[in-house]
């Protein structure tokens, strides 16, 4: 599950953030919400615009001064570039995604490190994973999920995490399509689905992006509330 581009299918429209976390108990079961996109056939089929055969360029960058360690969690992993990118500079990286086509491409990539991946849903991950992680990585998944799954994202993302953990997230903000994936967000959208897990420790605007997305990104780092991690 990864999108750059406009994969051309149709989503609910954008709620605000406080209707969605109105809605928390209503989105508890993920399984009501049906996802337009079949992710499996669009690997099968080859048409991932999305995969522009490199890591996110903010991520290289990131790492380049701010070397991450300790286990690290990919959400929407794709063909795995960002997952290498973080293996290189010594991590333990879990990349996950729903498709089997996509977990199958990465692993044909040379190994760069402590890396693996799996296959399955970020919303229905098994209990081992609580409290797993020292850091998420998150670029391409957020903007990807039907936004009403949001709220949901936003708990599982607190969930794998370790107490102290950090949350690195690269969110598009402004797609150019007019509908998606992927789909945009507004910076109070995104305080309103952490800031009560989490505290902000960072935010600034990527000096480079993937093509199409230049101006429209903004990287956050946002840290889980408990005690601090000593990985980091």
């Amino acid at each position: 599950m990864n999108a750059n581009t406009n994969s051309a299918s149709h989503s609910e429209p954008l709620g605000s953030a406080s209707n969605l976390l109105s809605e928390l108990p209503k989105l508890s079961d993920s399984a009501d919400i049906v996802d337009p996109v079949d992710w499996e056939v669009r690997y099968q089929a080859g048409d991932t615009p999305w995969d522009e055969g490199y890591a996110a360029p903010a991520l290289t960058e990131f790492l380049t001064r701010h070397p991450i360690h300790g286990e690290v969690l990919v959400p929407g992993s794709g063909p795995g570039h960002d997952v290498r990118a973080l293996a290189t500079h010594g991590a333990h990286v879990t990349g996950l995604d729903l498709s089997s086509s996509a977990i199958a491409l990465a692993r044909t990539y040379p190994p760069a490190g402590g890396e693996d991946y799996e296959q399955g849903n970020l919303f229905a991950l098994p209990e081992s994973w609580n409290g797993r992680f020292d850091w998420v990585f998150e670029h391409t998944c957020f903007c990807a999920i039907p936004p009403a799954l949001r709220v949901e994202y936003a708990q599982a993302i607190t969930g794998v995490l370790k107490p102290g953990g950090t949350f690195f997230a690269i969110f598009y903000l402004n797609p150019s399509a007019p509908s998606g994936p992927p789909h945009g967000v507004a910076l109070d959208e995104i305080t309103d689905l952490f800031k009560s897990d989490f505290e902000l420790q960072g935010e600034w605007l990527p000096s480079e992006a993937f093509e199409g997305r230049e101006g429209r990104e903004i990287c956050q780092l946002w840290r889980k509330g408990g005690l601090v991690n000593s990985t980091k």
